[in-house]
């Protein structure tokens, strides 16, 4: 799964991607799984976290506590995503 996330600390908007890092750090921090997120939908404080960690890995300067980080946030949305499983189509051609 992967999203592209708009996010501002206050400082100006930029893009972060999460990628299989981020999903198993948000996985074993919320104990959930990612495929929990299309029948139980995913929350903000599940945006916050994953924008919080890609930025980190994508070098983006942050807040060492999460909470700051959460507390700086000006803008946080989903720009595009994948969708947790694949399509029917794309099983197919496997």
């Amino acid at each position: 799964m992967k999203l592209k996330l708009k996010v501002d600390q206050g400082n100006g908007e930029y893009e972060v991607e999460t990628n299989l890092y981020v999903i198993v750090t948000w996985e074993r921090k919320f104990k959930r799984k990612a495929s929990d997120i299309q029948t139980a939908g995913i929350g903000m404080e599940d945006l916050a976290f994953m924008a919080y960690e890609a930025s980190k890995h994508a070098g983006v300067t942050i807040p060492a506590m999460f909470d700051d980080f959460v507390k700086r946030l000006v803008t946080l949305e989903v720009v595009e995503g994948e969708p947790v499983t694949p399509t029917q189509g794309a099983t197919e051609n496997s």
